[in-house]
């Protein structure tokens, strides 16, 4: 099953990473040589944001996230994983889970 995995962070509230936490690279190798990550990459920071609309027969863009928020998304991985427990696990060794979100919501294929 494919899981869209959210990396959520508070630009304002970093932490430290802790001593026994794999590095980004580190997670990244060790799920990518297991055949778990489709995909991943960073994004833009919000202030990079466009956001698109239709209303009223128009096309409305604006600069910036839609929805007003301390958090925000920084980056995203497609998982593919025999369940939802294996997600969680996959998710729990994630750099940004120590101080960060990690939201995680299954494929829904049309």
């Amino acid at each position: 099953m494919k899981y869209m995995m959210f990396v959520i962070a508070d630009p304002n509230g970093v932490e430290e990473p802790a001593a026994d936490r794999p590095t980004i690279e580190e997670w990244v190798a060790d799920v990518d040589g297991r055949g778990k990550r489709v995909t991943g990459d960073r994004l833009r920071p919000t202030s990079d944001a466009t956001t698109v609309r239709f209303s009223g027969g128009q096309v409305l863009v604006s600069d910036g996230p839609f929805v007003e928020s301390k958090d925000w998304i920084c980056g995203f991985d497609i998982l593919e994983c025999d369940d939802l427990d294996e997600a969680i696990a996959i998710a729990a060794r994630h750099p940004m889970a120590n101080g960060g979100k990690l939201e995680l919501r299954p494929f829904w294929p049309l």
